[in-house]
């Protein structure tokens, strides 16, 4: 796998162990804590292993947004927050961005 796909599969991770944090209940159930230690450090090792290639601000950039995208589209399926026409308005103008960050590196 190349940079670009563990850069993406860092961020879905990312996205588990956002979601995982929540179902966690302050680290007060067992397994969504245990998952959220899995993921971390699966979303960490991609991440480092995406690093090795990519410029480190960039990867950081797309990482926070993929993960930020993704757990923002989770909470609105799963956990009821709210899919406000201006909040889905702003997650797009993020997919814009990170598609652009994407395009220029």
């Amino acid at each position: 796998m190349g940079p670009w796909g563990f850069l993406i599969l860092a961020g879905v991770f990312e996205v588990g162990f956002a979601s995982c944090l929540k179902l966690s209940d302050g680290f007060s159930k067992l397994w969504p804590t245990v998952a959220f230690i899995a993921l971390g450090a699966a979303s960490f090792y991609c991440l480092t292993k995406a690093m090795g290639q990519i410029p480190v601000g960039t990867a950081y950039a797309i990482w926070t947004g993929i993960g930020a995208l993704g757990t923002a589209m989770v909470g609105i399926a799963f956990f009821n927050d709210p899919a406000s026409l201006a909040r889905l308005g702003f997650l797009t103008l993020l997919v814009v961005s990170l598609v652009g960050l994407k395009l220029v590196s």
